[in-house]
């Protein structure tokens, strides 16, 4: 009961790093874009029309935040709290579409911006489920769900497996980040300093996942020889 509560982008950044401020808020704000833009290949894959593309990307930039708040029954949503998000996503879409042969090519860009973005995401949704009171278990998960879940919500509106559950550690790497910045601050260690150390140890977990191709132990049953 009277948990404050964290309403709007820039009171989420604000409040997830201080000192790292301006940084942290960019790399935000690119990252969505960049979700965004990889998102309305995927759609393009599809063969989707315009709506289709903005939907989709909007889906994956802003899902993740949108569970997590509906989840935690955290409001207003985080875009309807700031309209200019929508604006942003769709933008970042639509300019997919005649760049479409230039953006293809920066895969690797790509994949690091997408790695920055996660480690920005899980911060803020663990600020989140700490402003909320939310137990230590709860405040990694709602880290996790904003950094993967519109990942996931984009693979299934394309009718494809969500890459989260076949591909390189993803979300494992999600969870380490919300611990350590999560049992820094239970620690008494200053903000700003987890924040740094979440991007220390997620970010490059992250890219040697995808460099050596780390994955999680795989589940296959073949039913013909059962």
């Amino acid at each position: 009961m009277g948990h404050p509560r964290i309403s709007g982008t820039g009171t989420i950044l604000a409040t997830a790093a201080e000192a790292p401020g301006i940084l942290f808020e960019a790399i935000f704000y690119i990252a969505i874009a960049a979700e965004a833009m990889t998102a309305a290949l995927a759609a393009g894959r599809r063969s989707m029309d315009w709506f289709g593309v903005c939907m989709i990307a909007c889906v994956t930039a802003l899902g993740g935040g949108t569970t997590r708040d509906v989840i935690l029954n955290h409001y207003p949503l985080i875009w309807v709290a700031n309209p200019y998000l929508l604006l942003l996503v769709c933008g970042a879409a639509l300019l997919t579409i005649p760049l479409v042969r230039i953006i293809a090519r920066l895969r690797w860009t790509f994949l690091v911006l997408d790695a920055l973005g996660l480690i920005v995401f899980t911060i803020i949704g663990c600020d989140i489920g700490i402003s909320l009171g939310e137990p230590p278990i709860i405040v990694i998960v709602a880290g996790m769900v904003t950094g993967c879940v519109g990942g996931v919500l984009r693979d299934v509106l394309c009718n494809e497996v969500p890459l989260l559950f076949s591909s390189e550690l993803y979300a494992t790497v999600s969870i380490v980040t919300g611990a350590i910045y999560l049992g820094g601050l239970d620690f008494g260690l200053p903000r700003d300093g987890m924040v740094v150390a979440a991007f220390v140890v997620g970010f490059p977990l992250r890219i040697a996942a995808i460099v050596f191709k780390w994955g999680m132990p795989k589940f296959v049953f073949d039913k013909e020889g059962w």
